[in-house]
């Protein structure tokens, strides 16, 4: 499982750096009410809360393979994170909007925000505050069942930009994303599985 999860870290560094290599800006930049920078924005949030996620089961569990998944979601999510938010700063373009969330996708409204979670696939801060709480193999499943939720609600949102987006550099970057997170789903599952518990 160890390789397994190598194998994944190896795969969504790459992507990270072979994007940034790439610059971040076309010849023109994209409109404030763009999938562009609806994308980069909304992602930008996205990301955030996996990062705090990966940070809270790191001190809960002393399980190396949960905890190194953690350190290269949070790694990977906070240096991506930093490249969207980089754009909108490249793009002269504020870095939150009065529109709702998944607006730029059609999908205003999908969630009302209800205990933070502002995004489909985003964990409520019920569901944080419980994996605060839990250690060892209660806080592993709780945390690689909310990843696994988060990462799908992720995957479609990267998949929208990867349809929409105009930027190169970002439809390609967003096309890592759902390749990288879909492989952490399936690496998630068969880590459930491991747990006895399922997504």
């Amino acid at each position: 499982m160890a390789v397994a999860v190598a194998g994944v870290l190896v795969a969504a560094g790459a992507i990270t750096y072979s994007v940034a290599e790439d610059g971040g800006a076309d010849a023109a930049a994209p409109a404030a009410d763009s999938a562009d920078a609806g994308f980069a924005r909304d992602m930008a949030v996205h990301h955030q809360q996996a990062v705090e996620m990966s940070y809270i089961v790191r001190d809960r569990t002393d399980d190396e393979e949960v905890r190194r998944l953690a350190y290269d979601i949070a790694q990977t999510q906070a240096n991506q994170r930093g490249m969207l938010l980089g754009w909108l700063d490249l793009w002269g373009l504020p870095k939150v909007s009065s529109k709702e969330p998944m607006s730029w996708m059609g999908m205003g409204g999908m969630s009302d925000g209800e205990d933070g979670a502002l995004m489909p696939g985003m964990a409520t801060n019920t569901e944080l505050k419980k994996l605060g709480t839990l250690n060892g193999k209660a806080a592993e499943v709780l945390f690689l069942q909310l990843m696994t939720k988060h990462h799908k609600g992720g995957v479609h949102m990267a998949q929208g930009c990867a349809d929409k987006c105009t930027v190169g550099v970002e439809k390609r970057l967003a096309q890592g994303m759902v390749e990288a997170q879909q492989s952490e789903i399936d690496l998630m599952a068969g880590m459930l599985k491991a747990r006895g518990a399922k997504p």
